[in-house]
């Protein structure tokens, strides 16, 4: 019985052995694993950040690269562009901006180059190192402004003359050119509009480019007046040339006076070179043909001041006054301006009497203080009283402009 207890108890305990150890072997895989899962996470992350890492490290050698390219081309000496005047085999003649010409050697790879093209030249051997296609466009539209306006003639009022003549003189030779050639005469190449402040010659030059679908090309006369020997010459050289490229076009010169003056026989070299760039004007006028695509519009608030040689018979030939508005013109500029505006009880004929010797500009002037005096009351309408003060204060102020015009 003894023996037999003995065994039991060996059985139980080698039992008791095995279930330990698959206890004990079960968690040991476990925490393996566990640790497996583990490294493996810590393997993504790692090949995470050394794909990110590699990924830096080409965007800042990439960089590296650019900035190291860009800081040798900033240690490059600049080129200097120049004009080709001649070429002459392997070697031609240059022109600098400062009005220098070189007799230079040619790059052997450049092949194609030729008289009026310009080139890069070398600072110290002044040699022709490259062609280079020059932009006029950028250089010319620096000093003008080129559009499309959208100004028509129903926005001028009170100019019903001054209308009909620009119709006739710009209008009709780009829209009806075959009429003037049936008939045999050649309409004038431009014409001057002349008269005070405000009176709508550029709204004028604006409208008519509009209903010939021309594009328009303004620029002011001091603009054209330059500070180098033969820059305002090569300036308005290259806007007749855009002229023609954009054609059917008008070309308007604001305070043309600033440019054609009466010349003097002596002066200064600022005024030496206003002679210059007046003469290239004139030749660049002669060089259009009256049926051309081209016209020219030039205003003035000074035409007493004006050369002769620009107002001579084919040239700006066709002198148009653009005065002071009558009563019933401010009436009609007035109709104009207040189209869009809220009125109540305004009595515009009223305000067209009272507004004597005042311009186009300074109508507009009225209107738009006739509506501040409404907003400063908070109302969304105006009265005919709002107008009257309106009046008496653009009245005021021309009145102090005027002094101090006389004072400075």
């Amino acid at each position: 019985m003894a023996k037999v207890n003995e065994n039991d108890t060996l059985n139980n305990k080698v039992v008791y052995s095995q279930t330990v150890n698959t206890v004990d072997l079960e968690e040991e895989n476990k925490i393996l694993a566990e640790a497996v899962e583990k490294l493996e996470q810590e393997r993504k992350a790692i090949s995470t950040n050394l794909a990110r890492v590699e990924q830096e490290s080409s965007i800042l050698r990439e960089l590296f690269n650019n900035t190291n390219n860009e800081l040798n081309n900033l240690k490059k000496p600049s080129l200097l562009v120049a004009d080709v005047i001649s070429v002459h085999g392997d070697k031609a003649t240059i022109k600098l901006p400062n009005g220098n010409k070189f007799y230079c050697y040619i790059a052997q790879h450049i092949k194609d180059i030729r008289s009026g093209d310009a080139a890069l030249v070398d600072q110290k051997s002044l040699n022709i190192v490259e062609k280079f296609e020059a932009n006029d466009n950028f250089e010319v539209e620096k000093y003008v402004i080129v559009g499309k306006p959208k100004e028509d003639w129903s926005s001028i009022g009170g100019l019903k003359e001054v209308v009909r003549e620009i119709k006739e003189v710009i209008e009709l030779p780009l829209t009806k050119p075959k009429l003037f050639e049936s008939v045999g005469i050649k309409p004038p190449k431009g014409v001057l509009l002349y008269g005070p402040p405000g009176t709508g010659k550029t709204l004028l030059a604006k409208a008519v480019a509009s209903s010939t679908n021309a594009t328009f090309i303004e620029v002011v006369g001091s603009e054209l007046v330059q500070k180098f020997i033969g820059e305002g010459a090569k300036l308005v050289k290259d806007i007749f040339a855009l002229a023609r490229r954009k054609a059917p076009s008008i070309i308007f010169i604001d305070e043309i006076d600033a440019l054609a003056s009466k010349r003097m026989e002596t002066g200064t070299s600022g005024e030496r070179e206003v002679s210059r760039t007046f003469m290239q004007l004139l030749a660049e006028i002669d060089g259009f043909k009256p049926l051309d695509n081209v016209k020219i519009i030039g205003a003035t608030n000074r035409a007493d001041i004006l050369d002769t040689a620009i107002i001579r018979p084919g040239r700006l030939d066709r002198l148009i006054e653009v005065g002071l508005p009558t009563e019933e013109g401010r009436l009609e500029i007035l109709k104009v301006h207040t189209t869009n505006m809220n009125l109540r009880k305004v009595v515009l004929k009223e305000v067209a009497a009272k507004t004597e010797n005042f311009s186009g500009a300074e109508l507009q002037a009225v209107c738009t203080e006739a509506g501040y005096c409404a907003i400063r009351e908070n109302r969304e309408y105006v009265t005919h009283n709002d107008y009257l003060q309106a009046i008496e204060r653009v009245r005021i102020d021309e009145e102090e402009d005027d002094a101090a015009g006389l004072i400075g």
